[in-house]
């Protein structure tokens, strides 16, 4: 897949950053990363990281949310896909489906919809062009 060390090494480093949408903050598109992401603000689209997603008690997502691993205290309204581990909080409202391969539902969380578990997602594409080629890495 990757032609070579430099190509792998970028990806790693991608991976490895942060990315905070702040209380108070109002997002209006996609958000697509590499690396973790944490939402206390207000998204009004979709949202998509081959890390984990965390969602503030404060947080509002309005869209699809696909990502390897989540946790949410906030509301979501739209799509849940997690690859691997979902946590909904206490205080999380899900209105939309669940697609997870294992979910832990605390006392408290509400959530409407339907639920499909055990489920092998297709890997996480970031940075997607309708043609299916790749903006950010080169594919072979």
């Amino acid at each position: 897949m990757f032609n070579n060390k430099q190509e792998i090494k970028e990806v790693e480093e991608l991976s490895n950053s942060s990315n905070i949408i702040g209380k108070g903050t109002l997002l209006n598109g996609d958000i697509e990363t590499y690396g973790n992401i944490r939402v206390e603000g207000k998204i009004v689209g979709n949202m998509k990281t081959k890390s984990k997603a965390a969602c503030g008690h404060s947080s509002h997502i309005e869209g699809n949310l696909v990502a390897q691993n989540a946790e949410i205290a906030g509301q979501v309204t739209g799509k849940v896909e997690v690859s691997e581990l979902l946590i909904l909080k206490p205080s999380a409202i899900i209105n939309g489906d669940i697609i997870t391969n294992k979910l832990i539902v605390e006392s408290g969380a509400t959530f409407n919809g339907g639920c499909k578990m055990g489920v092998t997602i297709k890997e996480i594409q970031i940075g997607e062009t309708p043609e299916g080629k790749s903006k950010l890495l080169k594919a072979e």
